[in-house]
């Protein structure tokens, strides 16, 4: 590690720490690996899928018998968020919560649903995720209705009309396992690059001759050559002797 020792600062070297990390590059890897498949396997056997049904309603703030005018488009995009609020209110959610028995609170029907309009458009869309598709319909289509009334009956217009009735999802809309699989290989990737990182910034051993130069001041004079064959045969030896020592000691 190029690091320069002094009181108040230490210096460090990012290539030695490359190639540290790139030394350990199979063990980042196969810890990332390692959280992708856990996701995997979390995502598919443990989180139940939803789907997601749409619908869409058109409102126009006129009355049936007004001729349609600038003023009327104008108004009526204005009054987009207003629609949005009223199709969220308690009276229609709860009305839905009645009319097809579900076993939900407000506060439930309300984190299920999105109600969202694009710009500068009167199109509302209204968004029910479930894990029982069928249900995501009816739920869809009866906010729809109950929205549409609420709204002609709050604001005096007879001009809500359905563009959209709520369809029957086929696909899931969650979750992704592709994404999931992703983002927790990343985050493996990332932590096992971290711990390595900080376990390369805390060795303090002294490895080779630069070492010793650089963080003892020190000339290094020679270097005695190690065989490394001759250091494994020492090693076996030392292991035999040490059975060797607790078997008399059995013996005793």
């Amino acid at each position: 590690m190029e690091t320069t020792y002094t009181e108040d600062e230490i210096e460090i070297d990012l290539l030695e720490i490359v190639q540290f990390l790139l030394r350990k590059a199979g063990y980042i890897l196969l810890t990332a690996v390692l959280f992708a498949v856990i996701s995997l396997a979390v995502t598919v056997l443990f989180i139940s899928p939803k789907y997601t049904s749409t619908t869409k309603m058109y409102i126009l703030n006129r009355q049936a018998t007004d001729s349609l005018t600038n003023s009327d488009l104008q108004s009526s995009t204005y009054l987009t968020k207003d629609y949005m609020v009223l199709i969220k209110s308690r009276t229609v959610i709860e009305s839905v919560i009645a009319e097809l028995g579900l076993d939900m609170t407000y506060e439930e029907l309300l984190d299920i649903m999105d109600v969202s309009t694009e710009s500068d458009t009167r199109v509302v869309t209204i968004d029910v995720t479930y894990p029982d598709p069928y249900l995501a319909r009816d739920i869809a289509n009866a906010i729809r209705i109950a929205g549409a009334s609420h709204i002609q009956t709050v604001m005096n217009t007879e001009a809500v009309n359905s563009v959209d009735e709520a369809n029957i999802p086929t696909k899931k809309s969650s979750p992704s396992v592709r994404k999931n699989v992703l983002i927790a290989g990343l985050l493996g990737f990332v932590l096992a690059a971290a711990v390595f990182v900080v376990i390369f910034l805390l060795d303090d051993k002294v490895n080779t001759a630069e070492d010793i130069e650089r963080y003892l001041g020190l000339s290094v004079l020679g270097l005695m050559p190690i065989d490394e064959e001759q250091l494994k045969q020492k090693k076996v030896r030392q292991r035999a002797e040490k059975r060797r020592k607790a078997a008399r000691k059995r013996q005793k």
